[in-house]
């Protein structure tokens, strides 16, 4: 792993790929942090969200920061916009705007329902129909027979 260092930015390297890279910033007593690397820590400690520094001047689209301050008045609010972070991680921050969107327009704000517009944006389209091969029908339909129905109950009639 080797740590490069411009001007502007440094800049981690393993295997010759960047995996890391920061703005550098020359002012004192100022911190510039990128929140999305801070994730994991808020599986762990939703309450971060509202108190550590990497999130408090968090730049998100604003339907995000609507959601953001409808889920902070929910008892558990924290967790859930943590939930619905580590989802928008993986399918991107513009399924997680238009999911907040959808969601705001609906008039309900929860993180179930910002979850579920997430998926629902984000997951493949399942078939809308089914078509059943000609070799799985049935040949032969069945018959009704009652016979043997009367059978079974004059068996637990006899005990």
């Amino acid at each position: 792993m080797t740590v490069r260092v411009t001007a502007y930015a440094l800049s981690i390297v393993a295997k010759d790929e960047t995996i890391a890279e920061h703005p550098r910033c020359f002012s004192r007593d100022k911190i510039i942090c990128n929140s999305w690397h801070y994730l994991s820590v808020l599986e762990k400690k939703p309450g971060a969200l509202r108190h550590g520094i990497p999130f408090q001047n968090w730049d998100l689209p604003e339907p995000i920061q609507q959601v953001r301050k409808a889920l902070s008045k929910q008892e558990k609010g924290d967790k859930a916009l943590v939930d619905c972070l580590l989802l928008a991680k993986e399918v991107g921050l513009d399924a997680f705007e238009t999911a907040c969107e959808l969601t705001l327009a609906g008039g309900v704000v929860t993180g179930s329902i910002v979850l579920n517009e997430m998926r629902r944006l984000t997951e493949p389209a399942q078939p809308k129909e089914l078509n059943a091969c000609d070799h799985l029908k049935l040949s032969d339909e069945p018959k009704t027979d009652f016979q043997r129905y009367d059978h079974l109950l004059g068996a637990h009639n006899a005990h």
